[in-house]
């Protein structure tokens, strides 16, 4: 930052108004139309570090990656058009999973625009439903007001991604102007008479039950809400990919609402006379398919506490509704008591015990068996230990069987977005470096992204990648056989010795094609000292953590034969 006011480059403003904002790194690939903030970044290459990243999903990705562990927005860059295009996968991400997260886009020259030059896009237009503001800098003098309106925008209220567009020429203007400083978070905060509502309500119940999800937590957050679940006794599920809002080991957690959902958690919330739901959307994933709850009203009483006013009310009218961020609630309900102790103690033990019925393995046929997989990692990585995973059947194993112990530890994307988990596990290394980084993948999914290895090798980065290769687009083959059993098109994948790839990078690869030989190569990956991609050759039989492949054929074959 600067000490007095001396005219500066648009591209060195941008890059002073970062560092007043607190970021200390950057995710993206160079491109001509910031080129002027490229340069500026490398006056300051020892505040803010510029990962060179080896396509902009993969950038996009990992900025998403950092916010959602940090709690801080992710900040990247991408060049315009085509590059813009190809990061847009990691802005959808960031807004569906309510992700902090800030995208510089060059753009062409100022008296160019509006001609269709070389590569152009209107970005209002095209960010306009991925984002939580999309703004253009055209007056470098405005830098400061406008990155500063991007960082509050990104992290209030609702947490999301923000794009502004860099004119080329803007970015090289001299201009005199004082920086900004930091933004503040500002998020709503639920009102006295909001609190003895929800007390009265509580002190009703007979089967309630806590629902934790979407963005906006922090640690003290989430610490406060596990003292709120301890005062009350309340059984908690957690939304899709939320896993880590509570110790999974905690004796009130029942396990989570997204993909391969356990029946008997589901029955339970049916079953539930009170619904108290922070910071969940109450999504597609999380309701299964808007099916969880009668719209608009639902029968249990509905308690729906969002950062976001335009969430409440959205598709379940609520009988309380609470325009408060989740930890801002979370710090008040933590003060709140039970007058008695509550009488539901039972209806929670059983939704535990339901939880853990739930972790006992299911079918893996086949040389590998996954559950000896989850036991093994279980065994050996450490609690904080960082996991990302992909969108894909194998992403069930983890999903069901992995015990979230602490915040922040799972990374993954609502979206269902395949490709995200390498870059996820690049930039989350980059941001907790001290910390194991395990990431799930799919063959599929793994070559949409996998050459960010280079990224993570560039860094000295050590993310461990656990290749789960079935040979085929496991989740539409399932859904082929389910639907038009026998029909396959589509789905077979030739693949890659993932290993032998690895190698190419440099990092550590083997092959793990028996249930034994798991345990020894994962040590040898923990021990190799960098970046390491395990491929884990799995039977297609196994095709999710309930049922085989020829069990779906065959049931749907049955169905068939029976007119159905």
């Amino acid at each position: 930052m600067t000490d007095k006011l001396q005219p500066r480059t648009g591209g060195r403003v941008l890059v002073d108004a970062l560092i007043g904002h607190g970021v200390d790194m950057t995710f993206g690939v160079p491109g001509e139309s910031y080129l002027s903030v490229l340069d500026a970044l490398y006056d300051v290459r020892n505040m803010v570090r510029f990962l060179i990243c080896r396509h902009e999903a993969g950038a996009a990705n990992m900025a998403e990656a950092y916010g959602k562990l940090t709690g801080r927005p992710g900040v990247c860059f991408v060049t315009r058009g085509p590059g813009a295009c190809h990061g847009s996968i990691g802005l959808h991400t960031a807004f569906q999973d309510s992700t902090p997260m800030v995208m510089f886009v060059g753009q062409v020259q100022r008296d160019a625009q509006d001609r269709e030059a070389f590569q152009e896009i209107d970005y209002r237009r095209m960010f306009g439903q991925l984002s939580k503001w999309v703004g253009q800098i055209d007056d470098a003098a405005r830098i400061p007001e406008m990155v500063s309106h991007a960082f509050h925008t990104a992290m209030s209220g609702r947490p999301g991604p923000v794009v502004l567009a860099l004119p080329e020429d803007m970015q090289r203007d001299m201009v005199t102007v004082a920086d900004a400083g930091p933004y503040k978070i500002v998020r709503p905060h639920p009102g006295p008479d909001d609190l003895d509502r929800l007390q009265q309500v509580l002190r009703a119940a007979a089967r309630p039950i806590l629902l934790l999800g979407g963005g906006g937590w922090s640690p003290k957050g989430v610490e406060d809400i596990r003292h709120f679940i301890e005062h009350y006794n309340l059984p908690t599920a957690v939304s899709f990919r939320c896993q880590d809002l509570l110790d999974n080991t905690h004796p009130n957690y029942i396990g989570d609402l997204g993909t391969g959902v356990n029946p008997l958690l589901v029955k339970r919330v049916q079953q539930a006379d009170v619904l108290l739901v922070v910071g969940a959307r109450l999504g597609e994933m999380t309701t299964q398919g808007y099916g969880l709850l009668d719209i608009p009203r639902p029968k249990q009483t509905l308690l729906h506490v969002h950062g976001s006013a335009e969430e409440l009310g959205r598709v379940f009218q609520a009988d309380l509704p609470i325009n408060a961020g989740p930890a801002e609630f979370a710090a008040a309900a933590r003060q709140l008591k039970p007058p008695a102790p509550p009488a539901w103690g039972a209806w929670t033990k059983a939704g535990n015990a339901d939880y853990i019925d739930n972790l006992r393995p299911g079918p893996c046929p086949g040389p590998l068996d996954m559950n000896v997989v989850m036991r093994v990692l279980a065994e050996r990585l450490p609690p904080d230990a960082i996991v990302t995973n992909d969108a894909g059947n194998f992403s069930g194993w983890p999903q069901r069987y992995h015990r979230y112990r602490n915040y922040r530890s799972q990374i993954a994307p609502t979206s269902g977005a395949m490709g995200y988990s390498v870059p996820a596990a690049v930039g989350a290394a980059a941001a907790a470096p001290e910390r194991v980084c395990i990431c799930f993948v799919g063959d599929g999914g793994f070559l949409m992204s996998g050459q960010e290895i280079a990224t993570a090798l560039q860094y000295g980065l050590k993310p461990i990648i656990l290749v789960v290769n079935n040979g085929s687009y496991g989740t539409i083959r399932m859904h082929q056989e389910r639907e038009h059993p026998g029909r396959v098109i589509g789905t077979e994948l030739r693949n890659p010795d993932f290993a032998a790839y690895a190698r190419a990078f440099g990092a550590f690869g083997e092959v793990v094609a028996k249930t034994e030989d798991f345990a020894p190569a994962f040590d040898r990956a923990m021990k190799s000292g960098t970046a390491a991609v395990l491929e884990l050759r799995l039977d297609p039989e196994a095709i999710s953590t309930r049922t085989t492949l020829s069990q779906v054929r065959a049931a749907a074959e049955a169905r068939q034969r029976a007119g159905h």
